[in-house]
């Protein structure tokens, strides 16, 4: 076995990136962990397939949990749920929603029974089939702030995106020219 591959310790549910069906992986079967990022982790199996693992099943990759939301967000603000989002990631991409442009809008609004917040995103492609997918990663960790009791996320394709978008940190991140758009050194 390559030093790089992990034996799963036991069956678990996997996300199939990027059509966004699961599949069960069972004990034993070998993985290459290729991102790690927001409590996920995309992996490739034997076949060369890309899989995302949830952070509650880290364990059958020999991996503890760990938190999906930031320590300091104990106290409900604006900058927390910013803090919040930007803990999701795409699973092909190692940059997070925000800084990737995907986060059109972000609306908080005040009721009686404590902080809604809705979420206009979009997704890389129209195709991709991770929208409900990273829909649910949002839902579960903007769920978890203090007073929050309401989160709704709404996948949007217009406009729509490009990389013209992305944070100029990301862009950086991944090789692109910050000015121009093209890369320089991918592919």
């Amino acid at each position: 076995m390559p030093m790089n591959e992990i034996p799963l310790t036991r069956d678990c549910e996997a996300t199939m990136i990027p059509f966004g069906g699961t599949q069960r992986l069972a004990a034993g079967a070998r993985v290459r962990i290729l991102q790690s990022l927001g409590g996920t982790y995309t992996v490739a199996n034997e076949r060369g397939e890309m899989l995302r693992i949830e952070a509650k099943d880290a364990d059958a990759l020999g991996l503890d949990t760990q938190p999906t939301i930031p320590a300091e967000a104990d106290k409900f603000s604006e900058k927390s749920v910013w803090d919040t989002l930007r803990t999701v990631y795409d699973p092909e991409i190692p940059v997070n929603i925000v800084d990737l442009g995907l986060i059109y809008s972000c609306q908080i609004t005040h009721t009686a029974a404590g902080q809604r917040i809705d979420i206009a995103m979009t997704m890389t492609a129209p195709g991709c089939g991770m929208g409900d997918v990273l829909k649910g990663d949002i839902q579960r960790k903007l769920s978890q702030l203090p007073e929050v009791n309401e989160v709704s996320v709404e996948v949007v394709f217009d406009p729509p995106w490009s990389p013209a978008k992305m944070s100029e940190a990301a862009k950086l991140q991944l090789g692109l020219d910050v000015e121009s758009g093209s890369t320089f050194g991918m592919y």
